[in-house]
């Protein structure tokens, strides 16, 4: 579906990924081998990291788009129509008839720490040829995929690198030629998945960051939860400290994090203030039930 804000087609970022529905409920601890917890009603929202990200830069004034495919269900159709009403535009999010969307089953604990099991549909995993049909046409500043897409679809990115600015996020895929990081303007994590990339225990996020970027990454940023996150760059590294704040739920916080990061650097901001602007928007997220926030 075309924005109709947005007609010519021309994006500050967008988002290569899944989109699934989030299924939600607040208990009061995980349950126990063998026993039952009762739990909050359940809720069910649109939800997935490249979604997440794609409304969280809409919200901040970002023309966005998601690149994904959903099934052609109730779901789907509840996804699309939540993108459309965030300002996301939905003309690369395909719809397949007769396949099931997939879901996030998601527990959410008292401390507001999230526990999320990802259902996922194969059906509408993205491929390779989804992704030279969608590069033809994609005009925009910079590109986010998620890293463990299968490789087809990702070397496929990194290989054509649609956009002057190309961002990877999570881990890559296992089966993922290390080799084609190179071809990666920067890279977002959060300190486990930096540790599983760097096959170490997790530890100090700037280090982090620096080993990562001797993979021949240019940019690096590592997220560090309540403790804010640290970046390295060519020329310039450091850490940014998180405000504290009361945690009602961690669901998205990370999402908005690098939401708000790409759309910045995409305008141009400075690696160090974009990274700052990006810790803001993910402490404001965690104050607030689910990835719907302000």
């Amino acid at each position: 579906m075309t924005d109709e804000r947005n007609p010519g087609g021309a994006f500050d970022v967008a988002f290569i990924g899944r989109a699934n529905i989030d299924l939600t409920v607040h208990v009061p601890h995980r349950a126990r081998p063998g026993r039952t917890v009762f739990g909050s009603a359940l809720t069910a929202g649109p939800g997935g990291k490249s979604l997440n990200q794609a409304i969280a830069t809409a919200r901040r004034g970002g023309r966005a788009c998601l690149v994904a495919n959903l099934g052609a269900d109730t779901w789907g159709h509840q996804i699309r129509a939540a993108l459309v009403d965030a300002g996301v535009d939905t003309r690369h999010l395909t719809l397949i008839p007769d396949v099931t969307t997939g879901a996030a089953i998601i527990e959410v604990t008292p401390d507001g720490e999230s526990y999320i099991t990802l259902a996922r549909s194969p059906a509408t995993e993205l491929n390779a040829h989804d992704i030279r049909r969608t590069v033809t046409s994609l005009d925009t500043q910079a590109v986010v995929v998620q890293l463990d897409l299968p490789p087809g679809p990702v070397g496929e990115v990194l290989q054509h690198r649609p956009a002057p600015l190309v961002v990877g996020n999570l881990v890559p895929h296992t089966d993922l030629d290390v080799a084609l990081l190179e071809h990666l303007d920067a890279l977002v994590v959060n300190e486990h998945e930096a540790a599983a990339i760097l096959h170490t225990a997790p530890d100090d996020p700037l280090a982090a960051a620096g080993a990562l970027r001797r993979l021949g990454i240019g940019t690096v940023v590592v997220t560090a939860g309540s403790h804010g996150a640290a970046f390295a760059g060519p020329g310039v590294s450091g850490r940014v400290p998180a405000p504290a704040v009361p945690v009602v739920d961690t669901t998205g916080a990370g999402d908005a994090f690098l939401g708000s990061l790409v759309l910045d650097l995409a305008r141009g901001m400075p690696l160090a203030q974009a990274v700052t602007t990006a810790v803001t928007v993910g402490s404001q997220t965690v104050q607030h039930r689910g990835t719907d926030a302000p």
